[in-house]
């Protein structure tokens, strides 16, 4: 998270340095902590660069004129003192009392902090957050109006929308939660049959069907030669019951989220196989959904809910602030976990199970923006293993339901830089995905149901 730079300094770059702090950590709080008022330079960025396109052409202005005359001259042309004005207006929230399910799982993590770290609060919100046994449970909830907003799965919104797996509802993707912080994790008798090939007949678990736990297991398997269907079983499993059917000899091992991942190597019945990062480094994993009929209805409060989720993102993206999260989220109405526990996968610096300490700082990353290739190749999955059928009109769906642009404009309301373009590639397993063509990488897939 960067605050904007001075739109009057014929050094500046117009990028996240604003050269008012001695330190980028003391510049990142600097923004978390009062990002409202940023909307001001971030207008005033925008009138110099519509005004003066190139850089050079910037600079050779400012250093004539210098800052005030120029910013006299921009609030000449640009109403600026209107604009300003209207950037800080914030509806009253229609509906202040919210109810937001929940997983208790560190893919939640920015929904879960908002409500311990004020992040609700300070947009005029009361949230209650409503821990919930399974995907299925929050799902119907969604769907019936129990909750205003929840923890979702990536895939969950496109499959609701779609009607897949349930009636068709349409739905938006606010933000995505969480990137990577995903393993397949398997049981200690494993520790010496690491050969995919070998896990004929092994029973596994998964969260849900539509989660990108799924599709990442359907697709390791498949690239190692097993059909997902036939040659091994794939057993829905909510997450907190994952660790006690795999001490109980129930399954093999699970794709699952952490902390269970963590908690079966805590516990001495499991051990990390690989780290979902390692499969497609930048997956997202869970998104912050809503009812689009809700959105209409409730435009304010669906506004703060979405500063209070991206602001607590961009906290949560500074591995400097995670073990003050862990602790945040580690209580009992919310992961029951020991923090240090948590710690370890927030941190990336963890015991893999097999006496190893890894360091991956990466293992977990906050990323709110709900990139449209992601989505993309997620219908590409559902329709691979025959959860949609047909013609599948994909770039259409996944800009009706991930709000991309929306999340991009409210970033930058609130002082946050995000790239123009996803900053990372979508490659899977050494495949490279264009999302310009999803049939022709939906074809190229030799064990598939399609």
């Amino acid at each position: 998270m960067s605050l904007f730079g001075n739109p009057y300094d014929a050094r500046a770059k117009l990028s996240c340095a604003c050269g008012a702090h001695a330190t980028q950590a003391e510049h990142d709080e600097a923004a978390r902590l009062d990002a409202e008022r940023l909307s001001a330079r971030a207008l005033e960025e925008a009138a110099m660069r519509a005004l003066f396109p190139k850089r050079a052409e910037r600079r050779r202005f400012l250093s004539a004129v210098g800052a005030q005359a120029a910013a006299a001259a921009i609030a000449s042309v640009f109403p600026l003192g209107a604009l300003q004005a209207m950037a800080q207006e914030k509806g009253k929230p229609e509906k202040r009392d919210l109810k937001v399910g929940f997983i208790p799982i560190t893919c939640a993590t920015p929904l879960i902090m908002s409500s311990p770290l004020g992040f609700y609060e300070k947009q005029g919100l009361n949230v209650t957050l409503v821990k919930t046994a399974g995907w299925a449970l929050i799902r119907d909830k969604v769907m019936n109006g129990e909750y205003d907003a929840s923890h979702l799965l990536a895939p969950m919104p496109l499959a609701i929308t779609l009607g897949a797996g349930s009636a068709p509802l349409p739905m938006h993707v606010a933000t995505i939660q969480n990137s990577n912080g995903q393993a397949i994790t398997l049981a200690m008798k494993h520790k010496d049959n690491r050969d995919p090939k070998k896990w004929k007949g092994f029973k596994f678990g998964i969260p849900f069907d539509f989660s990108i736990h799924n599709l990442l297991l359907r697709y390791y398997l498949a690239e190692h030669g097993l059909d997902p269907d036939k040659d091994v079983q794939l057993r829905v499993i909510p997450p907190p019951e994952m660790v006690a059917n795999l001490r109980a000899g129930n399954i093999d091992g699970f794709l699952g989220p952490d902390p269970f991942n963590q908690r079966a190597v805590f516990d001495q019945v499991g051990f990390l196989h690989v780290l979902s990062k390692d499969l497609w480094d930048g997956h997202p994993c869970c998104s912050f959904g809503v009812q689009s009929a809700w959105v209409k209805q409730h435009p304010n409060s669906f506004a703060a809910l979405f500063r209070a989720v991206l602001n607590a993102a961009a906290m949560a993206a500074n591995p400097a602030n995670r073990p003050t999260i862990a602790n945040a989220i580690a209580p009992a109405n919310y992961l029951n976990q020991p923090p240090a526990l948590l710690e370890q996968v927030l941190t990336g610096k963890f015991a893999d199970g097999l006496g190893n300490v890894k360091n991956v700082p990466d293992r977990v990353i906050f990323d709110p923006v709900p990139w449209d290739g992601l989505g993309v190749w997620i219908l590409t999955q559902m329709k691979r293993w025959g959860y949609v059928k047909g013609d599948v009109k994909y770039q259409q769906i996944v800009d009706q339901v991930y709000l991309m642009t929306d999340a991009k404009k409210r970033m930058k309301e609130e002082g946050i830089i995000a790239p123009a373009e996803n900053p990372r590639k979508i490659v899977v397993m050494g495949k490279a995905f264009d999302k310009a063509k999803p049939e022709a990488y939906v074809a190229s897939f030799a064990i598939k149901r399609t």
